[in-house]
């Protein structure tokens, strides 16, 4: 499949998912893959965690984790959410760093921009702003950002590496790198890997975890880990897989080789040529 065919059907899933949230439904991919009551993207925030945010954006969520749990987010740092979507995970992070602290959410969907949008005027949150873009060309200067989060949004991505070279770029030395993706864990079926509704669906672009380390490590990345929380049983992964046409062997040889997974990783402090002065401090 082409690069721009893949990127065309990501953006008209997403714009009809904000749109279902717009117009009262719980945003999904149910006439696909992907539902927010299936095992990769339910009960990922606690009711704590969502009880004072708009209810559409909780509604538009679909992710495969809650980034924003990974990590310690400090008062006054600046963030960035790749794939922002409608908005949960940028304004959970605009919470916990406060009013010196600023949050950019970066999409490439016109109808999830102007969702999260409306999220943010609902929050209140005057330390957020979100950005129109792809995460291959991260529309911010190098060093910017302390914090680069994302919510099974890489894995829908054909140049991976690119993703991961601007989100260290635009870190600052010591930034942090936390993401919730899907990884695979052994051989896929290659039907599985043909199919674009699995791939808009988070399932098909994701990479083997050795894979993620690897990758990360090309682009600078130090203190690399990744980490199975929830791995698919047989069950889930025909539930997923029916609604794309597969079954049989394929549902087989799936077992065990998904999983929802937190990555982790750092830019190293000690580096020459990065950035000027000021952000290098």
């Amino acid at each position: 499949m082409k690069p721009e065919d893949v990127t065309d059907a990501v953006r008209e899933k997403y714009s009809r998912a904000a749109m279902a949230v717009k117009e009262g439904a719980a945003a999904s991919c149910c006439d696909t893959v992907c539902c927010t009551s299936d095992p990769i993207t339910g009960s990922l925030y606690a009711d704590d965690d969502v009880r004072h945010l708009p209810a559409e954006a909780v509604s538009a969520s679909l992710g495969c984790g809650n980034p924003t749990a990974l990590i310690d987010l400090r008062e006054g740092e600046t963030v960035l959410d790749l794939g922002s979507g409608g908005g949960i995970d940028v304004l959970l992070s605009a919470k916990r760093v406060g009013q010196t602290g600023k949050v950019f959410g970066l999409d490439m969907t016109d109808e999830m921009l102007a969702l999260a949008r409306e999220n943010q005027q609902k929050a209140g949150a005057t330390n957020v702003e979100f950005l129109k873009g792809a995460i291959e060309a991260i529309p911010l200067p190098d060093c910017s950002v302390d914090v680069v989060i994302s919510n099974c949004v890489i894995n829908l991505s054909t140049d991976k590496d690119r993703v991961l070279s601007e989100a260290f770029r635009v870190l600052k030395p010591g930034g942090r790198f936390a993401v919730s993706d899907v990884v695979v864990l052994g051989d896929v079926p290659p039907e599985v890997r043909r199919s674009m509704e699995l791939w808009v669906g988070c399932i098909a672009g994701a990479m083997h975890d050795f894979e993620y380390v690897a990758r990360l490590e090309a682009a600078g990345f130090a203190e690399i880990a990744v980490e199975p929380w929830r791995i698919y049983n047989p069950g889930d992964a025909a539930a997923v897989l029916n609604k794309a046409g597969i079954t049989g062997d394929a549902i087989a040889a799936a077992e065990g080789k998904f999983a929802s997974a937190f990555v982790r990783a750092t830019k190293p402090q000690e580096l020459r040529g990065c950035c000027g002065p000021d952000c290098c401090a």
